[in-house]
């Protein structure tokens, strides 16, 4: 696909026509929700206009209409994933409801005493809820471990199951990371000891073909929020013999066929499971995701992040030299200075590994910035306020009492711009202030009132600063 083709795609994005800071988005944050194309947008609004109805309950055209969509969607989503049959396709809100279920139900299968398999790669969302049956169920838990290059220590795993084992459960693309676990095998192994297995596919569908039966797993939980869908949508798959054994995990709406206060009969799959009125708006604009998906293609979408994740890795190269980055953890922050070449990253959240190529490795903690020279390959860790390192992230800037020199390194990137300033010029004064999309010259007008500096605009890319004598 070629570059014109892939702004077109750009374009169907509502949301990227912002602008932040005066320049276009470039929005990177896929790993927590997609952006939405049009026609999801388009089909969101549309339905309500037309076909809002409760499925499956109404004879009236409108919720037959409602119906059908809904259950066409079932049956996309069973097609995108290869599901044996669309009935092992539940609805869910989202992948942390669809880990609940599983969690829940299958919990009430297992004997006190038992022990679940997990990773330390997971997403709080497939820890929390087996801890929750754990403290229940009085089960035990149990965690594989990474080796240093982030990628799941199998030979631990196979060491873990024992006859207390009773489930097993892990990300098929790790959110933090990007490892593809060989969850295929993984899955193969535990079956060899008869147990079951959840396969946490978040980060997979989005970015990966996913063929269930492949696989093999007996459960694999997304959201269409991460695959450019609507939000407060999640599906569960489920074989069938484990969905028909587990009790249902909430009650009312159809999931039931017959209710009396003397007993209650549960609906056939997948209704047994989907309590209360679903957001069938939502549900039958998530088919516009699948379309645009197999529009586009699965396999372009993953070559063109392979193709950004390059491009980053070698500009980080570039311009961080002589330093190594290794990412354990969510939110940090590079900074480098073009003016003596030094690096700074400062961690907020999770953990960096730095490797300055002098054999030693040094692990960086959450509230810590490291100071990296790379001429004398020093590297230096101190506390500091990671937080100012990072806020540009949040559409700001904030400086305390920092160089003007410093201040125009920062604007000259954040507007696209070029700041010509003398060497002497840019320590003699500084400043304490926070910026929020406010135009450059403005910045500029207040600068100059507090110090006797002035500027000049030579044309769209270019400013000059120099001090009034």
């Amino acid at each position: 696909m070629t570059e014109k083709e892939f702004l077109d795609i750009r374009r169907r994005f509502p949301i990227l026509e912002r602008k932040v800071a005066g320049r276009d988005m470039v929005y990177l944050d896929n790993a927590a929700t997609s952006q939405t194309p049009d026609s999801v947008v388009d089909e969101i609004a549309y339905l309500y206009r037309h076909t809002k109805a409760n499925v499956h309950r109404g004879v009236h055209t409108v919720s037959q209409e409602a119906t059908d969509l809904q259950e066409e969607a079932r049956r996309k989503v069973a097609r995108y994933i290869n599901a044996p049959s669309p009935e092992e396709v539940i609805f869910t809100r989202g992948t942390t409801e669809s880990i609940n279920l599983v969690a829940y139900s299958m919990g009430q299968l297992f004997p006190a005493g038992g022990e679940i398999i997990l990773t330390v790669m997971e997403h709080h969302a497939n820890i929390v809820p087996w801890q929750l049956m754990a403290q229940r169920r009085g089960l035990a838990i149990r965690v594989v471990d990474i080796d240093d290059r982030g990628v799941l220590d199998q030979e631990q795993y196979r060491s873990l199951f024992n006859e207390k084992t009773v489930m097993a459960a892990f990300c098929h693309v790790s959110n933090v990371l990007g490892t593809v676990n060989p969850v295929k095998g993984m899955t193969a192994y535990a079956h060899s000891r008869g147990i079951p297995v959840l396969v946490d596919g978040a980060q997979g569908t989005p970015h990966l073909p996913v063929d269930v039966q492949d696989i093999g797993c007996d459960f694999y939980a997304f959201s269409s929020h991460k695959m450019y869908g609507p939000c407060g949508i999640g599906v569960l798959f489920g074989r069938r013999e484990w969905l028909e054994k587990m009790p249902p995990y909430q009650g009312g709406g159809e999931m039931i066929s017959h209710v009396s206060f003397s007993g209650t009969t549960f609906a056939e799959l997948p209704f047994k499971f989907e309590a209360g009125t679903p957001d069938f708006v939502d549900i039958a604009a998530f088919s516009k995701a699948f379309d645009f998906i197999e529009e586009v293609g699965i396999d372009t979408i993953a070559a063109r992040e392979h193709e950004l994740l390059e491009y980053t890795t070698r500009r980080l190269e570039n311009e961080v030299e002589g330093l190594r980055i290794r990412v354990h953890g969510t939110k940090f922050n590079v900074n480098t200075s073009h003016e003596d070449r030094t690096v700074a990253v400062s961690l907020v959240e999770g953990s960096v590994a730095l490797d300055s190529g002098n054999g030693e490795t040094r692990r960086l903690h959450p509230g810590e910035i490291a100071c990296y020279d790379p001429a004398t390959q020093e590297l230096n860790i101190r506390r500091g306020n990671v937080e100012l390192e990072s806020c540009w992230a949040a559409g700001k800037l904030v400086f305390e009492r920092q160089s003007l020199g410093e201040i125009c390194r920062y604007l000259s990137r954040w507007y696209d711009i070029r700041i010509d300033i003398s060497p002497a010029l840019a320590h003699n004064y500084a400043y304490t202030f926070t910026l929020t999309d406010e135009p450059l010259e403005a910045i500029l007008r207040i600068m100059s009132r507090i110090n006797p500096i002035v500027y000049t605009f030579s044309d769209n890319r270019s400013v000059s600063i120099s001090e009034i004598e």
